[in-house]
């Protein structure tokens, strides 16, 4: 005899299979979204380790030095809105895939590049793989219950780490082969990634907006001023995370006469942890709030920036026995750890920043992720041509964390008068404070 089974049991089991399988598609859509990010992420970064065999063999200074890492960092912003904006609309999986496709033969081209003009106008094509961020965070997002929508973006948001894989793989080939392989590699590796990501990531129509929806009606969030706010979080750490992953090998060789081999390796320790512990920026966003982590972000960015903007000074003092000199320097390891605390610390509000974003904008997710990463991507742009700028105008190397600790200061300021000022501890609804006998 057939056995019977009961109809609210058969609706329970078939309820949780599917909850299976869409929690399956969850993280298989963010596993492959990550890795793909990371590769995009590797390829934006490049020009930070080949630029300085580019910068000897064509003889540039530091402010050219600076565009030249910085150009690809300029497209991959601009086109930040217009793909979230195509994310929100057709779905991020044939977006993110058409986009790693676009940006193979110019990644490859540039190991054939001879002038300066040359590998600034391939720069620019190659920059698209920055875009990336915008089409990713939406696209892992809306696989997300809003609970885990933080820890969701700071899975994917890891992919930073690519600045840090950059690192290890780049001088490698470099020194063995020279720097011509390292295009010809990466271009490979984008090809093959995008290939994985098409076999492996899912599309859910639900997760596109409405087709009448128009760009002009999107663009509408840039009245908000919560949103310039964000963008000039964001501007600090993602923009002076780019930036400084950009310029910190050859500022180890420059000012701590290094192999690149192990310049590089200590670049990583500021690369690597503003990555990877994305994800737990994201969780901490989820449990406390992004404006506590935020607020605690700069704070900890405001001390190390102002430690590590202090030029190496001689102080002479008299002493009772006569004048007593002595200087005041960083070594390699100090730098280092006020480096990898910065690096711990922008991780955490990359991911806070989103959460903002998640929390006050959760229909239109994409639009207003493409506008505040469009404002990081351009201080990851504007910062290395400015630090090259100001280090051949003053001769002073840490002048670069200088700008960055101005930068930092307006922030705070800013979350001060918006946030901070009206919160229960400071405004008129605190709770009066009481001794205890």
């Amino acid at each position: 005899m057939a056995r019977v089974v009961p109809q609210h049991k058969a609706v329970t089991a078939a309820t949780g299979a599917a909850d299976a399988g869409r929690r399956a598609r969850q993280w298989q859509v963010a596993i492959v979204s990550t890795l793909a990010f990371t590769v995009c992420f590797a390829v934006w970064m490049m020009f930070g380790v080949i630029g300085i065999p580019i910068k000897q063999t064509l003889g540039l200074n530091n402010t050219q030095f600076g565009l030249l890492t910085a150009i690809p960092v300029l497209t991959g912003s601009l086109v930040r809105v217009p793909l979230g904006m195509w994310t929100d609309k057709f779905g991020g999986r044939i977006v993110f895939f058409l986009l790693m496709l676009s940006t193979v033969v110019p990644i490859w081209l540039i190991s054939y590049a001879t002038a300066y003009w040359h590998f600034l106008v391939l720069g620019l094509f190659v920059g698209l793989a920055g875009g990336s961020f915008s089409v990713g965070t939406p696209y892992v997002a809306r696989w997300f219950e809003k609970k885990n929508q933080g820890f969701a973006m700071g899975v994917f948001g890891a992919g930073n780490s690519g600045a840090a894989v950059n690192k290890f793989v780049a001088p490698v080939l470099l020194v063995a082969f020279g720097w011509t392989l390292v295009p010809q590699v990466y271009a490979g590796a984008m090809l093959a990634m995008a290939l994985l990501f098409w076999m492996f990531s899912h599309h859910d129509p639900k997760h596109c907006v409405e087709s009448h929806i128009t760009w002009r009606q999107q663009l509408q969030a840039l009245k908000d001023p919560a949103v310039w706010k964000y963008c000039q979080y964001y501007s600090i750490v993602f923009g002076g995370y780019v930036a400084l992953s950009l310029w910190m090998v050859q500022y180890y060789v420059n000012e701590f006469s290094l192999d690149i081999r192990v310049a590089a390796l200590l670049a990583a320790c500021f690369s690597l942890p503003g990555g990877v512990l994305r994800a737990m920026g994201g969780w901490m966003s989820d449990k406390w709030g992004a404006h506590k982590v935020t607020w605690w972000v700069l704070w900890v960015s405001w001390v190390c920036l102002f430690l590590l903007s202090y030029p190496a000074t001689s102080y002479t003092v008299q002493g009772v026995d006569g004048p007593i000199t002595f200087s005041l320097a960083h070594n390699v390891w100090s730098f280092t750890a006020l480096m990898f605390a910065i690096g711990v610390a922008w991780a955490f509000g990359k991911a806070s920043v989103f959460k903002y974003i998640a929390d006050d904008y959760p229909k239109n997710i994409g639009v207003i992720s493409g506008i505040v990463g469009l404002a990081g991507g351009m201080g990851g742009f504007v910062l290395p041509i400015m630090f090259g700028a100001l280090m051949d105008l003053t001769g002073v190397r840490s002048s670069a964390f200088m700008l960055m600790y101005g930068v930092v200061w307006v922030s705070l300021i800013w979350m001060y008068w918006t946030e901070v000022r009206k919160a229960d501890l400071l405004g008129k609804n605190a709770a009066p404070f009481k001794l205890e006998a």
